[in-house]
């Protein structure tokens, strides 16, 4: 079966995950704290030599996630091999990733906060913390106002922006939506969306960004088109 073409609309922003070929460490050992402070400096980097806005990420043991919008068609793929040319060579020394990495296009105003939350919420949701903002190698400091100060990197998107007028405000909001976690229908969607690359949104928006679009935005539908009943 072929592969499914790399999805991409131009300023639509793409979620992100790529499973490790190897976990770095099992549930029962201890966290690996300076291999995952190492790969967030290397994805650090990698994003910004490609230039890839980068809206919220998470690390875990097994996996990135993240949530940016790339300039151009190639510049998330870019970004993921630097990523994993850096990983691969110092760490694994071997193959970095289990599979290519799966995407989804998000509708802003609509998708983008809730799938922010939902990357943002995983550490909880995995069992690592029970305070997403706790887990130190994701954005949730960021938004929730815990960081230390400078070390922002981060691109905020306009809808994190609109929760409030001021920082005090976007993050005490930010925090409620993501003590709360996404909601079972929103987890759903989501990571159907992501595990079959598809994009995620309304009629509108599907219409609009599938001119742009690098390929089709939806599963086709099952079964075989409806035959036409010849009129006499």
């Amino acid at each position: 079966m072929a592969r499914l073409a790399r999805l991409y609309a131009p300023d639509t922003p793409q979620l992100i995950q790529v499973r490790f070929h190897r976990a770095l460490a099992s549930a029962h050992e201890p966290t690996p704290s300076a291999t995952l402070d190492s790969l967030a400096a290397w994805f650090r980097d990698a994003a910004l030599e490609e230039r890839v806005p980068v809206h919220g990420w998470t690390l875990l043991n097994d996996r990135l996630v993240l949530l940016g919008s790339p300039a151009d068609k190639s510049a998330m793929s870019r970004m993921m091999q630097a990523f994993g040319r850096r990983f691969a060579a110092r760490i694994l020394k071997g193959r970095a990733f289990s599979e290519r990495y799966r995407s989804a296009l998000l509708q802003p105003g609509a998708w983008v906060l809730p799938g922010l939350v939902w990357l943002e919420h995983l550490p909880v949701q995995q069992g690592y913390v029970d305070e997403a903002g706790r887990w130190p190698w994701s954005s949730a400091a960021q938004h929730t106002g815990q960081e230390a100060p400078g070390s922002r990197w981060t691109s905020e998107h306009s809808d994190y922006w609109h929760l409030g007028n001021t920082p005090f405000e976007r993050q005490a909001r930010y925090r409620r939506l993501l003590e709360q976690g996404p909601s079972q229908s929103q987890a759903k969607q989501i990571e159907g969306a992501l595990f079959g690359q598809w994009a995620l949104g309304d009629a509108q928006f599907l219409e609009r960004i599938g001119r742009e679009s690098t390929r089709r935005l939806v599963p086709a539908k099952r079964g075989r088109p409806r035959k036409e009943v010849p009129t006499s």
